[in-house]
């Protein structure tokens, strides 16, 4: 028998599958007068606790009805206000009350707490930081597939974020408590862009996002979770040749650049002669090596940098920091990890532990309950970085406030040249 359930806006009753596509449909209307008789509507409607699909489940069969998401004509336009203006601070009242989460795969035990159990099973003396509750969102071919990376990154980041802090639960997606779904992020995103979050970036996309297949990256990573006071920041990793070659058009000079310029921005731009163009073509492979060991180093200081809420044996420790989004030319994944073993000869050997969204979260529960074949979905070495360019997006402690907040509309990237 079908699935029923209740739309949170009007009370018609719909089919489960059809209940995001339903209750989005309400958001079509630009008139704000209709948005303030929804708000209306909306607090008068209990809440109700998001709905999970066991593992078993959810394999079986498609877990929601985003087929069509590339071409929906539907908007969530936001007038041109600032932020303390209704037409925007109503809007996230809405999107955060409709309460469409992500549904995803559940592994019963935390995919986290299984990683770290075969951790504990190598017979090599290792060092191990990891983070701790991160859920992993795979992307689904009926859906995202081949263009949502960005998406479910996000979606890792903020399970970790509404699990590990406090401050962050408060304020994220209107203090909703759960990870809404790509086509409500998309909406988030496009209201961070109105209240004058990254501007600039936000005319790659003409200012519009919702319902579109666009790739993403670090810098819209770093503009959704600052328009909820959080300090997110970029870092690039660069050889400095390519830094050199890339200031002589005019966009990456010394440090700090005025605007983010990193390995999605050729797929992103629609100027011509950008610099991303410019550096694969003119990109040395014997730099590469330096790029490597610079992201790796600064990814062993950023977890190690912190206390440890825990520790269990053969060296493996559980890191307070959030997980990092970690993107390059093509794809990106989510670094929830990292292991050091020193070798014979004395030198250190690192490893990069990666969950990456084109894994079913299927697979890598079998693998790492079966302590079988988990290394190679979760491990990655420096001999598998083989890009020229890298970019992460990590997330300092603390929620920004007053000025600080004004300051996080404009997006820096920390540059490492080596």
């Amino acid at each position: 028998m079908a699935e029923l359930s209740a739309c949170p806006i009007c009370n018609l009753t719909v089919l489960s599958h059809e209940l995001e596509r339903h209750a989005n449909s309400h958001f079509d209307d630009e008139d704000i007068d209709i948005d303030f008789q929804l708000a209306q509507q909306i607090s008068l409607v209990p809440s109700t606790p998001p709905f999970i699909i066991p593992v078993d489940d959810v394999m079986q069969r498609e877990t929601s009805s985003r087929k069509n998401q590339e071409s929906s004509s539907s908007k969530f336009e936001v007038k041109n206000c600032s932020p303390g203006v209704n037409g925007v601070t109503e809007k996230p009242g809405i999107l955060s009350s409709v309460k469409i989460n992500e549904t995803h795969p559940q592994i019963g035990q935390g995919l986290m707490d299984l990683l770290r159990n075969c951790l504990e099973l190598e017979t090599e003396k290792t060092t191990t930081i990891l983070c701790d509750f991160v859920d992993h969102f795979q992307s689904i071919p009926s859906e995202d597939f081949g263009w949502g990376c960005g998406w479910r990154n996000i979606q890792m980041l903020s399970s970790h974020l509404l699990k590990q802090r406090q401050e962050a639960r408060a304020v994220l997606y209107g203090g909703s408590g759960f990870v809404p779904d790509i086509l409500s992020l998309q909406r988030w995103l496009e209201i961070a862009w109105e209240r004058g979050f990254d501007t600039q970036g936000s005319e790659d996309f003409d200012k519009a996002i919702y319902g579109k297949r666009n790739w993403i990256g670090t810098t819209e990573c770093a503009t959704l979770f600052r328009s909820f006071g959080l300090r997110a920041r970029i870092v690039d990793f660069v050889s400095r040749e390519i830094g050199i070659r890339a200031s002589g058009v005019g966009k990456c000079v010394g440090k700090m650049a005025p605007q983010v310029y990193g390995p999605m921005d050729k797929y992103l731009s629609k100027k011509k002669n950008d610099v991303s163009e410019a550096v694969s073509t003119s990109y040395d492979v014997k730099v590469k090596p330096k790029v490597q060991q610079a992201l790796i180093d600064w990814v062993w200081n950023y977890f190690s940098d912190n206390k440890f809420a825990k520790s269990g044996n053969h060296g493996i420790r559980v890191s307070q920091k959030a997980p990092l989004y970690f993107q390059h030319d093509g794809h990106s994944r989510t670094i929830v990890g990292i292991q050091i073993k020193c070798q014979s000869n004395g030198a250190m050997q690192y490893t990069l532990l990666i969950l990456d969204p084109s894994h079913t979260t299927e697979s890598l529960a079998k693998s790492l309950k079966g302590n079988f074949g988990w290394q190679k979905l979760i491990k990655r070495g420096v001999h598998t970085l083989k890009k020229p360019l890298y970019q992460l997006c990590f997330l300092d402690p603390g929620i920004a406030s007053g000025e600080e907040i004004e300051n996080l509309k404009y997006l820096h990237s920390v540059r490492v040249e080596v």
